[in-house]
């Protein structure tokens, strides 16, 4: 009989945290050369972007989500865009991008809220 702390392994949750977008799973090295730059560019977005969670020895670890933001970024360096600005447009897509998420909502609230009538 499995004690109540004992968690059952499922394929539904086999991979536990990595599944998560927001797992801080990468350390920097790896996370630079996932994104083909340097442990230097990480820093520089770090202080102005992303803020990377610290592991209990007080190395910086990424997750897939702040690499997605930091690929952004990369792309916009890429282009010419001074990491400052770079930082700031990525920001400011991100505030656009939730804004119009909270317009549509607000348009077309979901159908379930509406109070039923009985006619």
């Amino acid at each position: 009989m499995r004690s109540p702390t004992e968690v059952q392994v499922t394929i539904e949750n086999s991979f536990g945290p990595l599944d998560d977008d927001d797992y801080p799973a990468y350390t920097m090295g790896r996370a630079a050369d996932m994104l083909g730059t340097t442990p230097a560019f990480l820093r520089a977005i770090g202080e102005a972007l992303i803020t990377p969670l610290r592991s209990e020895g007080g190395h910086r670890r990424y997750s897939r989500y702040q690499l997605r933001i930091a690929a952004r970024a990369r792309e916009l360096v890429d282009q010419g865009t001074p990491v400052e600005a770079a930082c700031r447009i990525v920001i400011l897509q991100n505030q656009l991008d939730e804004a119009q998420r909270i317009n549509e909502e607000l348009r077309h609230p979901a159908t379930e809220c509406r109070p039923k009538t009985n006619a």
